[in-house]
């Protein structure tokens, strides 16, 4: 009986000691890798550094619990994940006093490409739009639930693959939203905006994108005609070249920070 209730009180003592230990990487799911390996720009005011940095940064997480609450971006990367223009941006955002946190789409375990930078075109595996809606709602979850985030100014922005996943994410907690690179046209599955319709929202996109305006091309063309009665919503169509990327330029830069500036509560 002596034995058996030391080995009782030794499993418990063990028990607790897992319950208390944080999840690694190996025994993550997909989903929670997302936001493990995802990267983050804070505004300078909030003591958490400058710079783009990994939510799983050693010291990250206590420091976060300590600071005040913050408006925040949840940053959408395109197909290939997240590049130098993005953390540029994601730099420019915080400065204005946003945070932005950036999900890593391409931290599953599985995470197979739908498009092909070499030929400029996409739908190759169609259940990634899917992943992409998935790791918005676990994103806005998980700043719930880890209380730094000032969760009545929530923001979506999103580059090509991650502007079509913030023109379809149908959540009403979201104050405003940002499709850059992405027209809103295409097949039935990829068309539209699902946006609740009081969402403010601008777009940004180039005429001549070559994603979207090559020979029989279903894509041509810009979310504005998708947005209806919108309040305080603009879609802007470049008209300087044909590259896919938008957001190198200074001015869609500072257009957006002003957007997002504009729609905080």
């Amino acid at each position: 009986m002596i034995y058996l209730r030391g080995l009782v009180a030794s499993l418990v003592v063990l028990l607790a000691a897992c319950a208390s230990s944080p999840p690694t990487p190996d025994s993550m799911g997909d989903l929670q890798l997302t936001w493990y390996n995802a990267s983050a720009a804070f505004p300078p005011d909030s003591g958490l550094g400058a710079g783009t940095m990994r939510l799983s940064d050693a010291g990250l997480a206590q420091q976060l619990a300590e600071a005040r609450k913050m408006p925040v971006v949840i940053y959408l990367h395109g197909c290939t994940g997240l590049e130098a223009n993005d953390l540029k941006l994601m730099r420019k955002i915080a400065r204005a006093g946003i945070a932005v946190v950036a999900p890593d789409s391409m931290a599953r375990r599985y995470r197979p490409l739908q498009c092909s930078s070499r030929d400029k075109s996409g739908g190759y595996n169609l259940f990634v739009f899917d992943f992409r809606q998935a790791e918005i709602n676990y994103a806005i979850q998980k700043l719930y639930e880890d209380g730094w985030a000032d969760t009545e100014n929530l923001f979506l922005v999103g580059v090509s693959e991650g502007g079509l996943a913030v023109a379809h994410y149908r959540g009403d907690m979201i104050r405003a939203r940002v499709i850059t690179q992405w027209t809103c046209h295409g097949s039935t599955l990829v068309r539209g905006i699902n946006a609740p319709e009081e969402t403010p929202i601008l777009s940004v996109v180039r005429g001549d994108d070559p994603w979207y305006n090559g020979k029989g091309s279903e894509q041509a063309g810009d979310c504005g005609r998708f947005y209806g009665n919108r309040p305080g919503s603009e879609s802007i169509v470049l008209r300087n070249g044909s590259k896919h990327i938008v957001i190198k330029d200074d001015d869609v830069v500072a257009r957006i920070v002003t957007f997002l500036k504009q729609n905080l509560q």
